[in-house]
């Protein structure tokens, strides 16, 4: 199974848009989105790819109230927890919250396979030993909102590979988008 992990959309949404985009063409069947989405709103492009997205919120959170109202249903793909959540997702244990020092101490824990962080805006594809001596992946994938002077960036996971891939989209697709 493929997964998209991205983070510090910050309203970007074209970025966005396109991030999903890209992930759905390569073959994420689900998308990981670990903090800083901002508005509520923002969300409404990841409903466009019909795919299950999970979201954190990091620090630059917006309405939460409205980001738990949008995200309610039975029906709904796109699940929204809170500040971190435990997930089950293609057989690995995943731990998602925003801060990279968080990350890295719940990787150490033993509990999980795959802990996936933001905030920072760099990327980092880190593997860390935890207390039983199991290699857990830390993964931050940068900023999809290409944030100041960072790249746009988000990764895909191939999970029965265990393999992470950087990647990159065009920070244009924002001005064309705005333009017309």
């Amino acid at each position: 199974m493929k997964i998209a992990i991205l983070s510090d959309s910050h309203d970007h949404i074209p970025l966005l848009r396109a991030a999903g985009s890209d992930a759905i063409a390569a073959g994420a069947e689900v998308i990981i989105h670990c903090g800083d989405l901002v508005a509520p709103s923002t969300l409404n492009c990841l409903k466009e790819m019909h795919i299950p997205v999970h979201v954190i919120h990091g620090n630059n959170a917006g309405d939460l109230v409205t980001l738990s109202r949008l995200t309610a249903g039975p029906d709904n793909l796109i699940h929204y927890y809170g500040q971190d959540v435990s997930l089950t997702i293609g057989g690995k244990q995943f731990f998602l919250v925003h801060y990279p020092h968080y990350a890295r101490a719940m990787a150490l824990t033993g509990d999980y396979d795959i802990v996936c962080c933001g905030h920072s805006h760099k990327v980092s594809i880190d593997a860390l030993t935890d207390i039983h001596g199991d290699t857990v992946r830390c993964i931050n994938p940068g900023t999809v909102g290409g944030v100041g002077s960072s790249p746009a960036t988000w990764i895909l996971a191939d999970l029965e590979k265990m393999t992470f891939d950087v990647h990159n989209v065009d920070k244009a697709i924002e001005f064309r988008s705005a333009v017309g």
